[in-house]
């Protein structure tokens, strides 16, 4: 990604840090590999992602201007990305508050494929900034784990 001086400013305005800290680990997110949605030299979204054993785990996705369309073509993008690698999978983590991330996630095609009880109480261990609350005032707690299909295997 270019200039990482402005993607950690981004995740500082979004997280207050640029680490995220999910179940399968603690990433940088300016040193993954991802792809920025700009606007006279303004980032208006972002999404990072990982390789792992064939799976293409997206670490963040973030649009600060909401339903224009934004996080669909980032999504989309990193969809491509993975088919033109050869990656059969893609998977998501979110957290049991977020339910617009999980509505637009089923939208996109993602299937909720994995629930991981109490997994942000063990991130906050690392990441002191993660609330207790979240969208709607609810408790955060759990990550769902949504993944998709991207190449069919079945062939």
């Amino acid at each position: 990604m270019a200039d990482k001086k402005r993607i950690i400013k981004f995740f500082y305005q979004q997280w207050q840090e640029e680490i995220m800290v999910v179940s399968s680990g603690s990433y940088h997110c300016s040193e993954l590999d991802g792809f920025i949605y700009e606007k006279d030299f303004l980032i208006l979204g972002l999404i990072t992602y990982t390789i792992n054993n064939n799976i293409l785990e997206i670490i963040s996705l973030d649009s600060i201007v909401e339903n224009q369309g934004i996080g669909s073509l980032l999504l989309k993008t990193v969809e491509e990305e993975a088919k033109m690698m050869g990656v059969h999978k893609i998977k998501i983590i979110t957290t049991n508050d977020n339910l617009l991330a999980l509505k637009f996630y089923q939208k996109k095609g993602y299937r909720i494929t994995k629930v991981v009880p109490d997994a942000v109480k063990k991130a906050r261990k690392i990441k002191k900034t993660i609330p207790l609350k979240g969208n709607d005032n609810i408790p955060i707690w759990d990550e769902l784990v949504l993944s998709k299909q991207v190449i069919d295997t079945k062939c």
